[in-house]
């Protein structure tokens, strides 16, 4: 069968058919995933059975693998650190989460901005969902640089934005009262230029950024207000309602994504992988 490449939504994502990743994928194929991975920000391949080679293998198609990094501070999300698998679950056994980021909804973020050389993608399966909610809605950060009244993008061309986290899910931190040597952050660039496509994309979220360079405090929060009501335009943003067996690869220099509540007494499972990235230019 040949790999089939839909639309998931006008703006963002696509869902490919076609494919099973449980089983090698030839250079020709490859080529063609990543090259609608460039065209569409994220995708969807429903109906994959992967266990955690198989799930390295085909992570791979988009480059090298990461390893997990421990918070700065010591305690963080659980699970085990030495390895490239981070479990997201709510999911409890001996009294001790196996996984991180468990329960309810999650605001809009990049995975790993905070971090010098943000990962460029993060691949996400489903191995056990709730009977409803925990959908992930993934925003077009290339159309929110697009969007962009100009005298806005003008005044903020060239800037940085400190961005910043310690695993919270629904709120911002409070850069008065934050010890930054505890937690991990980095200053990034507000607008990057992506390495792989040239292309300019807005590089903030609502949950982990927190200043922007060469403006006063209060000048900095009316501006980002703006920028993270643009990066969530309903219009640019795509809401995926997850079936087992469906493998979710979004690119983390392009995209913001958020997670939707969901029964915390009922258990969700899955398995997430990160991509090895690089800093971020102008």
């Amino acid at each position: 069968m040949s790999l089939v490449i839909e639309k998931a939504h006008p703006e963002i994502g696509a869902r490919i058919r076609g494919v099973d990743l449980s089983k090698p994928v030839d250079a020709q194929t490859a080529a063609a995933i990543r090259k609608a991975f460039e065209d569409h920000v994220m995708l969807v391949f429903p109906d994959q059975t992967l266990d955690e080679p198989q799930h390295l293998r085909a992570a791979e198609i988009f480059g090298a693998v990461a390893m997990r990094k421990k918070p700065v501070s010591g305690p963080g999300p659980g699970g085990d650190f030495d390895t490239p698998f981070m479990l997201v679950t709510n999911i409890v056994e001996n009294g001790k989460p196996i996984g991180a980021f468990g329960d309810g909804e999650m605001w809009f973020h990049h995975d790993t901005s905070y971090y010098p050389e943000p990962h460029r993608a993060t691949l996400l399966y489903a191995m056990k969902l709730t009977s409803w909610g925990g959908e992930t809605c993934f925003a077009n950060m290339y159309r929110a640089y697009d969007m962009l009244p100009a005298d806005l993008r003008e005044r903020l061309e060239g800037r940085r934005v400190l961005q910043m986290h310690d695993y919270k899910r629904r709120e911002r931190l409070n850069l008065d009262t934050t010890d930054l040597s505890k937690i991990r952050h980095n200053w990034q660039p507000l607008f990057v230029r992506h390495p792989a496509t040239g292309r300019k994309a807005l590089y903030i979220s609502r949950l982990m950024s927190s200043q922007i360079e060469g403006l006063s405090r209060a000048e900095s929060e009316d501006v980002l207000e703006r920028l993270f009501d643009l990066s969530e335009d309903p219009r640019i943003v795509y809401e995926h309602k997850w079936s087992v067996g469906d493998l979710v690869i979004w690119d983390n220099w392009a995209s913001i994504h958020a997670r939707k509540d969901f029964p915390r007494e009922e258990p969700r499972l899955m398995r997430r992988l990160t991509i090895e990235g690089q800093a971020l230019g102008f």
